[in-house]
Parts: structure tokens; sequence; C-alpha cells
């Protein structure tokens, strides 16, 4: 039976080609409007936000070019998307930007000011395709009239430390920006809008995709609030007095601007997690799915599961647990490491070095928060290792940082960008002893 490290990577790998821009966006890509300009069928605009926005208009621009390659006709279209740095890649009508995240930054603004322009710009007879994957909240920022970037940047900066889960973090982004929460959208009308998403977030909801810029969104002002008091967020005063006044609302579902919008899952965290579940088990390993929405402090996610480990060792079968979502941290030290890390860490506490159960726990897009690392893995041995090297890992966690705990074992996973996003990937593997 494969097992350790090489399999977890195998499972990892799989999980992240499962989600590959250029396999699963093509299906669902509408076709390219024939001759589309000066003969009334308007123009084809395509336009993008988030950490596999690169590679997915790269698989726009492949499928459509070989497509006009076989009719005779000229792939005429051109756009614009925004990515993380370090996540471009070569396009040729499609334009990339490059932006900072998780927290915003000035090249982000404007990237998204010139896609507001553009898609202001478009009538009747026109299509705008959009390309949305997670990340595209910080990536695509334009702070609402009488907010600056700096105001939008101490919002995200507090909301990142909190602990809040990924859906309460968005209401309150969609209400500081005059692009999320559907006003993209609204701005392309009377345009028809397609928009293709890889859902990085827990139950694949449009509306929480990257702050949902092309799909209506029910939450409100109210809300926003609601979720800042909670979590003792004081924001500067004038997001405070913008969420108070609750000027000009997002749209709402039923609006008539949104009338002519079409939205398609091409990527799930739940694909994903099936693509390694066939790994698993052709390796030998019945497979328990604990879910693909998982949520909550991640260390104490990584206990939970450290003890279903154990349990499932004691039924004398060898069985591989897998889990996706997108768990929170709550930053209380001045350590380095992401949920990945900080899950593996209450994880390998839990089990005490227990023999033949080995584990992995990664972001697909590669990178475990601000790090280099896409997560890490934890071996039987790991404990004995770390104490061998002088390092307390719980004492490491209570400052927030993990990283320093798996880089020093050598057990970090650095893949690089992915190109892709459907949020963290967890195996854990229980071997029969």
């Amino acid at each position: 039976m494969k097992y350790g490290r090489d399999l977890l990577l195998e499972l990892f790998q799989a999980a992240v080609a499962a989600a590959d821009p250029g396999k699963c966006l093509p299906p669902h890509l509408p076709p390219l409007p024939k001759n589309v300009r000066g003969n009334g069928h308007g123009q084809t605009l395509v336009l993008g936000a988030g950490k596999a926005a690169a590679s997915m208009a790269k698989a726009v621009e492949d499928t459509w070019q070989e497509s006009a390659q076989k009719t005779g006709q000229e792939a005429d279209f051109c756009g614009l998307v925004v990515t993380r740095y370090g996540h471009a890649v070569p396009t040729r009508k499609i334009e990339v930007v490059q932006a900072a995240h998780p927290v915003p930054d000035a090249a982000g603004a404007a990237a998204a000011a010139r896609m507001l322009a553009m898609a202001e710009d478009l009538g009747e007879g026109d299509l705008a395709v959009v390309l949305i994957s997670g990340g595209g909240s910080s990536l695509l920022t334009l702070p609402s009239p009488g907010l600056s970037l700096a105001d939008k940047q101490a919002v995200n900066q507090a909301l990142l430390r909190s602990g809040a889960p990924i859906d309460a973090m968005n209401v309150v982004r969609k209400h500081l920006s005059a692009i999320k929460g559907g006003r993209l959208a609204a701005a392309a009308a009377p345009a028809r809008v397609v928009s293709l998403l890889i859902s990085d977030v827990p139950g694949d909801d449009p509306a929480i995709i990257a702050s949902g810029p092309t799909v209506a969104d029910p939450s409100t002002f109210a809300q926003a609030q609601a979720i800042l008091a909670h979590y003792n967020i004081t924001p500067p005063e004038a997001v405070q007095r913008h969420l108070e006044q609750g000027e000009m609302e997002t749209p709402k579902p039923g609006d008539p601007a949104l009338a002519k919008c079409e939205t398609f899952l091409v990527a799930t965290p739940a694909q994903s997690i099936a693509a390694a579940a066939k790994v698993a088990q052709t390796a030998g390993y019945d497979v328990v799915l604990l879910g693909d929405d998982l949520e909550g402090e991640a260390r104490e996610l990584g206990a939970q599961h450290g003890e279903l480990a154990l349990e499932k060792q004691q039924q004398g079968r060898a069985v591989a647990l897998l889990s996706g979502g997108e768990t929170t941290v709550t930053v209380r030290g001045n350590g380095r490491g992401g949920r990945n890390v900080e899950y593996l860490a209450g994880l390998a506490l839990s089990l005490g070095g227990a023999a033949g159960i080995s584990a992995i726990a990664c972001d697909t897009d590669g990178i475990d928060g601000t790090e280099d690392n896409a997560g890490a893995v934890v071996l039987p041995d790991s404990l004995a290792r770390a104490a061998a090297l002088g390092l307390d890992p719980g004492t490491l966690l209570a400052n927030n940082d993990a990283y320093q705990l798996f880089q020093a074992l050598g057990d970090l996973v650095i893949s690089g960008p992915t190109l892709t996003n459907v949020n963290d990937f967890r195996a854990i593997l229980v071997d029969a002893i």
C-alpha cells in the first residue's frame, strides 16, 4: 500500500488538477459571437478578478482562438483581469494586472476602476464574460464614494485578524465597495453578462465568492455594521459614517439591472475532494468525507480531527479522512503561519505522536495565508523530531508561529502558485496497525 508523504502530496495534486481552469472552464464558456464587430452584434468583453483570473483568461483565449480557427473567423474580443502578484500567465488579448492580496493596494483599485468604466461602456447586444475566483474581494477593490483605499485597507486588516468567517467578511466588503455585491453587473446593463466562477467558499454561494460582483446581494448595510460590532472592530470614522448612512444599497434579488446575468460554477471544492478520493481509494484506503465546507478556528478543527483519526484507527482499517472549506485564525501572537499550518499543529498535538497517522493541509492556490508555502504535512514522528530540535509546538502555536515549526521539520509544502483556488484541502491517512 502506498502511504505517507508521497501519497499525501499525490492527493493534494489531484485536488488541484481537478480545478485547472484549462480543463474545467471551456465546457461552460459561451460561444464567441460570430463576426462581432461591425455587424450589429456588439462587442465581447472579458473581465475578471481572483487568484485564478489569469489562468482563466488564458483558458478563454485558447478556447475561443481554437474555435475561431476551425470556423475561419477572427477571435475578436478584449478584456482586463486582475490577479495576485506572482499568479500571472502570458495572454494575448486580455490584459492581466497584478495586485496585492489579502490586503488591497493601489494597483488593484486602479484595475477595478478601469473594469467598472469598461462595463459602463457596454450596451444592448454586447457580451461580458466575467471570470471570478477566490481572492477577488481583495483584488477587486474600488472604495465607495467618500471612502479611501486606506479606509478599506484598515477594515480589511482588522477583519483578517478577527477570526471572522469569509461570508461575514464579504458582507462588510460589499458595503464599502463601488464594484462588489452585483454592482459590476449592474454597470454592464443592458449587456448580457455571463459569469464563470471557481468557488473557494463554503456552500459555493456566488454572492460570497469574491464578494459577488455580478450577482444580487441579499445582505444589508445594517448587517455589515452588526458584523463589525460583533468582532469588536472600530472602523475609520469615514467607514462608520458610510455604513450608518446606508445610501445606495447593493442590487437585490429581482433587480431588473441583473435580468440578463447568467452564473455558472466551473469548479468547486467538492469536485476536487472527489478527485482526491479516487486516488485514496486506489491506494487501498476507505474514504470518509468530512465535508467540503468546514469552518471554525483552524487549530480547534485540527484537534477535533485528531481525535476522530484516533477513533478510526481503533476500528482496524485503513481510512482516508478528506475535507475542505475555509477555517479562520484569530491572531493573538506575532509569529508566522496560515490557517493550514495552524490546523496541522493542532492536529499533531491532538494525535500525540500516534503511529500510523499522517496528514496534509494545503491551500489549493499554493499560498497559505501570506507565506510562501501551500501548507505542510504531519507525520507520525513529527512531535519527536520537534522535541529533538528543542521546539515546543504548543508554545509556537500559541504565538501563531506554526510556520516556524514545519519549516524546522522540513515539512512545509511549497508548490508555488497553482493558478486556481478551491480553498483548503485536508487529508488524514489512518493506517491499520
